[in-house]
């Protein structure tokens, strides 16, 4: 029996970052704003069926845990153990989406990530020469080198720096490449035009776009050992009328052998909520520490669920730091480390709580 598609967010993904007084629209009554807009991610239940026949390749991944107080909490994440010291590299696929948006009165409004940006590039060509895909960035944590990795690496090896200072060939690399442009047109019962931060953006229902997901990866011919990305411009997700949701992940197909995948924008604002690849790195980051959202089950650490990018979405710039790459500044976002989350402050580089080292209000160690 296929399970509901129906959002279920965490209160952890549910932390509302600010609200936003109401801006008037000039377009039309299609467009009338949702009042108090708020910035924020989440994560959707995995929607497995056990009548759909599992594909042999399965994502490469390894289970972990660790003991808190007299509790033992597992986790499975993805690519290799940092104890075996070996690479894992993940094909990865980031599938552009054109969303057309028609008004009431017929005209119509594409929001297409082969929009060209400032600096020359499509926001799909800037997407991929982003940290999260170029290896060329060196990241030094509190004076420690992790790394001239990918970010999420970059991360994952900080994260479990107790073992890999010593098992240095630990890496969890991403291989991208850009598939075929994908075109959604939700009705406007899903999809209409607005202006929650003081922009112009697209706002379609997260449970409509989801619900297309399926058929897009079977178009695609992806497999459940890839990681495909479904990559929006200037457009945010809502749910039960509320806006706005950054991006999200899940898993779909057989109970035994699931898909997992990512949605994120890519917002061409500065200062904005999903400002460039800070969504991305977000989902990305939660994809790496819990790729089939098996938390939902209800493996709840003493700090929530995996959820490694939430508790800092309420940090300034959304918890995004820059980083200069190809002569364009990239918005990343900062992740909690496992000691967020109750293991021992050994495991990560510096025992930081998070990559960046940031004091956390929502939670800390355990407690």
């Amino acid at each position: 029996m296929t399970k509901s598609r129906n959002v279920c967010l965490s209160s952890i993904a549910l932390l509302c970052l600010f609200t936003c007084p109401v801006l008037i629209s000039g377009a039309s009554a299609q467009d009338a704003e949702i009042e108090n807009p708020r910035a924020m991610y989440t994560v959707m239940p995995p929607h497995l069926r056990t009548d759909v026949v599992a594909p042999a390749a399965s994502l490469q991944s390894w289970n972990g845990s660790f003991t808190y107080g007299s509790t033992n909490y597992s986790y499975n994440m993805v690519g290799a153990a940092p104890s075996t010291n070996s690479t894992a590299t993940i094909t990865t696929y980031i599938i552009p989406v054109k969303i057309t948006i028609t008004a009431r009165n017929g005209t119509k409004t594409t929001y297409d990530p082969s929009h060209v940006l400032s600096n020359g590039n499509t926001v799909t060509n800037n997407t991929l020469l982003s940290p999260i895909f170029d290896s060329t960035t060196t990241y030094t944590q509190g004076g420690v080198n992790v790394g001239t990795t990918q970010y999420i690496d970059a991360f994952q090896r900080a994260n479990f720096w107790g073992t890999v200072k010593s098992d240095t060939n630990s890496h969890l690399l991403l291989s991208a490449t850009v598939l075929a442009e994908q075109s959604l047109s939700p009705t406007k019962t899903y999809g209409k035009t607005g202006s929650p931060f003081g922009f112009t953006a697209a706002e379609v229902d997260i449970n409509w776009f989801d619900s297309q997901i399926p058929g897009l990866i079977s178009k695609l011919g992806i497999q459940p050992n890839q990681f495909p990305i479904f990559l929006l411009y200037d457009t945010y997700l809502t749910q039960g009328g509320q806006c706005c949701i950054g991006g999200y992940h899940s898993s779909e197909g057989s109970t035994s052998n699931p898909q997992s995948y990512a949605e994120a924008t890519y917002v061409d604002h500065v200062g904005a909520f999903s400002q460039d690849v800070s969504a991305l790195s977000h989902e990305v980051g939660e994809w790496a520490d819990d790729p089939l959202t098996v938390n939902y089950n209800g493996n709840n650490t003493p700090c929530g669920i995996l959820e490694v990018g939430d508790p800092l979405e309420g940090n300034a710039n959304y918890g995004g730091y820059p980083y200069v790459l190809h002569g364009f500044t990239y918005n990343l976002q900062d992740l909690v480390t496992l000691p967020y989350f109750g293991a021992p402050t050994s495991t990560s580089v510096n025992g930081w709580l998070s990559f960046q080292g940031e004091s956390l209000g929502v939670c800390s160690n355990g407690s």
